[in-house]
């Protein structure tokens, strides 16, 4: 090609689709198919044949060896401190970061720190699609602690909990709320430490009203066992990765 050609993409054509379409199955694999289901009869009728000339082979005697049990007292149960179920089927709200010295407590953080399921379905932009979702996703409770730092930021943090009978619903939650913080424009992301694809969002776009201070957001999503953790930073400055994965942090240690 001379110097200085630019490099041209053939057009598609309409006899040449973009993407290719399964083949058909043709007559000739029928009878292919035909064939192969013929010749396993045929083979299965030769070998009953043989099989009846041939002497009776004894089977093996159906006693076994009888197995002594270990002696010793058993394992011992899991303390407290090492049962998961422990932990996760107390009071939910003990787990959740302490609101700092000095900040006051969000008027919005649920009912004496619990969140039920209307409530935690109304976060949503489409609450009446949301709330039978949440149902058949087993929800079973949610707790939550928030506060305002003066009056430039705003923290959120909630425990999720299922019941998780069927499916792992806190993992499908925690990936729901990567997808959609990944979604947003000029959005930079960490993975947050102590957890297995535990991740940590700054929004650097803010959001803006006529009349209103531009809105910056960050937040976090993660998840352990049978809880999904949401953690929501926003702020008339800029929030730094510092402050988001501090709280992600500390509350993952605390699960």
């Amino acid at each position: 090609m001379p110097e200085g050609t630019p490099n041209v993409v053939p057009e598609t054509t309409a006899d040449a689709p973009s993407e290719p379409r399964p083949r058909r199955r043709g007559r000739t694999t029928l009878i292919v198919a035909t064939a192969a289901v013929l010749g396993l009869v045929a083979g299965t009728c030769a070998g009953f044949l043989v099989q009846a000339h041939r002497a009776p082979t004894r089977l093996p005697s159906l006693s076994q060896p009888v197995l002594t049990q270990a002696k010793g007292p058993g394992p011992e149960p899991l303390s407290a401190a090492q049962d998961h179920r422990v932990k996760t089927n107390g009071d939910l709200r003990k787990l959740l970061l302490t609101r700092p010295k000095g900040t006051k407590e969000g008027h919005w953080a649920g009912n004496d720190g619990w969140m039920d399921l209307p409530e935690y379905a109304d976060n949503y932009e489409k609450p009446a699609k949301v709330f039978p979702d949440l149902i058949s996703d087993e929800f079973r409770r949610a707790a939550v602690v928030g506060w305002d730092e003066g009056s430039t930021y705003t923290v959120e943090i909630r425990l999720v909990q299922f019941h998780q009978e069927e499916t792992l619903k806190a993992g499908e939650y925690a990936d729901s709320g990567y997808y959609w913080a990944e979604k947003e424009g000029g959005t930079r992301s960490w993975s947050v430490p102590g957890t297995e694809d535990g991740m940590a969002y700054v929004h650097t776009r803010p959001e803006t009203k006529p009349g209103y201070y531009p809105m910056y957001s960050a937040e976090a999503h993660a998840w352990r066992g049978d809880i999904a953790m949401e953690i929501w930073v926003y702020g008339t400055k800029q929030i730094s990765k510092d402050k988001i994965m501090d709280l992600a942090k500390r509350q993952v240690g605390r699960l």
